[in-house]
């Protein structure tokens, strides 16, 4: 099937289900250390009930964690495990393999990471470094954008996958079912990311 045709589809099938990706919504943290743990937290994790609270709770206790200094120096005196509710070594690792590759890219705060991945090739060499860290996959890339404040991208996860095989859509994979949504999107003049949240929360 061709992109337009799925396209077709999705609209056809977020029309019949009260969906509108018509609603700008706000996603996101102004918050380094926020944006590092919710991307690492996602995988396979329920949003509002598992993700949200440790996020939030994150920044309540450490608000100067706003940067990746910041976040640096409390992960170097604190427990981090203690403060977001978790105990698995590998996410913990991970969340300090990420702030890694900031402090290494000289990224400080949510606006300097959304303007380098604003602009190449400095969006490609962060992503391919991001991109060796274990469990961090197309899907975790994409949504460092969201997380930064993009509006523009998607990020494919198994709920979007469920939601386009009720709209009749085969080809599940990755790159097509982002142009899907890129292009059903812009038939109705919405932006990609607010039809994306639009269908995460369906």
């Amino acid at each position: 099937m061709t992109t337009t045709i799925d396209a077709e589809k999705l609209l056809t099938y977020i029309d019949a289900n009260g969906i509108t990706g018509s609603a700008q919504v706000a996603r996101g943290w102004d918050h380094m250390g926020a944006v590092i743990v919710d991307a690492v937290l996602q995988r396979r994790q329920r949003y509002k009930s598992t993700v949200e609270p440790r996020v939030r709770a994150l920044i309540a206790a450490w608000p100067d964690a706003e940067t990746a200094s910041g976040f640096r120096a409390r992960i170097n005196g604190g427990d981090l495990g203690t403060v977001i509710r978790w105990k698995s070594t590998e996410r913990l690792q991970q969340i300090d393999e990420i702030l890694g590759v900031f402090e290494s890219k000289q990224i400080n705060t949510v606006s300097e990471l959304r303007d380098r991945l604003a602009s190449a090739p400095e969006r490609d060499e962060l992503r391919a470094a991001l991109r060796r860290i274990k469990h961090v996959g197309p899907k975790t890339l994409d949504y460092f954008d969201i997380l930064a404040g993009s509006f523009t991208t998607v990020a494919i996860d198994v709920r979007i996958r469920k939601l386009a095989a009720k709209a009749g859509i085969i080809d599940h994979a990755y790159p097509h079912l982002s142009a899907v949504i890129h292009e059903a999107a812009a038939k109705r003049g919405w932006r990609p990311g607010d039809l994306d949240a639009a269908l995460w929360n369906a």
